[in-house]
């Protein structure tokens, strides 16, 4: 796990005008968890995409720093939300933790080599692209690689074949599907798809009430049925 400095400020005014003035002055506004407690806090915005941008920085150790000074308190990165216009970062929720305490996380998998099913016309599928795992802070891998390099059509490899490091428990489902190399669609059977006419036409379901409306209202022509009778 990469490890990076990032300054924090504690904010003491909330609601959208303060964060808006945040925002303008070149900060992102947020949140700090921990420990039964929850702190409103504002990142340098460049600071803080540079973080991200890097290598693992998503998953990163931040040791925080306040006024310039180092503090004894770590975090990781919980939350960002973005603008969905524009993409730029509006609010960060960091989670604060101990190097001696377990934490969970989300993992990117990656994939290395070329399958050999896919050399021969095959293709390659993906499935779970991250995965939960618990481990210690430092533990924690940026990502795990994958060699899918002996893959034929017809194979798949599942969660329960990944390899990580000692203390790291992966959480999410083991029989998850994480690639897969199917075979290739032949050109018969794709002309075959394309020019299928439509299935048959489905009749529409009878309505008991309506049927039953139906089967009492009189044939035409047919004397009324008087009362009493």
């Amino acid at each position: 796990m990469q490890r990076y400095d990032l300054n924090i400020e504690e904010r003491s005014k909330f609601g959208k005008g303060p964060a808006r003035r945040v925002r303008r002055g070149g900060g992102v506004p947020g949140v700090l968890y921990g420990h039964g407690r929850s702190t409103a806090i504002s990142v340098n915005l460049v600071e803080f995409s540079k973080i991200l941008h890097s290598k693992g920085g998503e998953h990163a150790l931040l040791s925080l720093q306040e006024g310039g000074k180092k503090e004894e308190r770590l975090a990781i990165v919980k939350d960002v939300q973005t603008d969905p216009v524009y993409g730029k970062l509006i609010h960060v929720d960091l989670q604060e933790v101990a190097l001696n305490e377990k934490i969970r996380s989300l993992v990117s998998i990656r994939e290395t080599g070329e399958s050999a099913g896919v050399k021969l016309g095959g293709i390659l599928q993906h499935g779970v692209r991250e995965v939960e795992v618990e481990s210690l802070p430092m533990d924690i891998p940026d990502q795990i690689e994958v060699d899918i390099s002996s893959l034929k059509i017809g194979d798949s490899i599942h969660v329960r074949d990944l390899k990580v490091g000692p203390g790291v428990r992966v959480l999410t489902d083991a029989d998850g599907a994480l690639y897969s190399v199917v075979p290739p669609i032949s050109e018969a059977k794709l002309t075959e798809l394309l020019t299928a006419g439509p299935g048959p036409e489905m009749k529409e379901p009878e309505v008991a009430g309506k049927v039953k409306e139906e089967a009492a209202a009189p044939e035409a022509g047919a004397a009324p049925k008087e009362k009493g009778k």
